[in-house]
């Protein structure tokens, strides 16, 4: 990797909804996240020209993907959602956790196969220890209700002031009795990451 990035540590998850309120949902949701908690090379200063970063971190996306998707079991077709994000710590500023766009949401729709949708992000300052939470789209059509959601997220005591956190999301289906209507994930038609 390039010398931009010095990864400190990575933490991966799973969470396996079985059960809400209501009836038994007769499917499991899964969703998993993948953080790198990594050096801000940025930290302490303002750097005019930090889009050098953005290029850096395209292995790290592509990594984290894999990992994200292998969290799953490694098949993209079962990959229904995703979301990600970024915590810089309190030496760095919000720009820098802006670089994680285009790796992170590039990396998960090459990962599955070319998926359609932007992949919704949040970012934010905040110390060691902070917790974010991350949207989560359908990964063809930002308008698919049943899949919007979000997940918290945090690895303990990261960031430190001169780190930042990058997290991924993938989620395997629609939250666990969703009834809200709107368009529906099979009544994807227009293909244009929206509808």
């Amino acid at each position: 990797m390039s010398t931009l990035i010095d990864i400190r540590r990575i933490q991966t998850s799973v969470e396996e909804i079985f059960h809400e309120f209501g009836p038994l949902p007769g499917r499991t949701e899964r969703i998993a996240s993948v953080c790198a908690v990594l050096t801000n090379p940025y930290a302490g200063r303002y750097e005019p020209d930090i889009m050098p970063m953005m290029e850096a971190l395209k292995p790290a996306g592509l990594e984290m993907a894999t990992r994200c998707l292998q969290a799953l079991g490694g098949d993209p077709a079962s990959v229904e959602g995703y979301g990600k994000g970024a915590i810089v710590g309190a030496a760095g500023e919000l720009e820098h956790g802006a670089l994680w766009h285009v790796p992170g949401g590039y990396a998960m729709r090459e990962i599955l196969g070319n998926a359609k949708a932007i992949v919704p992000s949040t970012k934010k300052v905040a110390g060691p220890g902070a917790r974010i939470d991350i949207p989560v789209t359908h990964i063809n059509a930002a308008y698919v209700r049943s899949h919007f959601g979000a997940v918290e997220i945090g690895v303990p005591g990261s960031p430190q002031a001169d780190e930042m956190v990058l997290i991924l999301v993938m989620t395997t289906g629609a939250r666990i009795h969703e009834r809200v209507g709107g368009l529906r994930a099979d009544q994807i038609s227009v293909w244009d990451g929206q509808r």
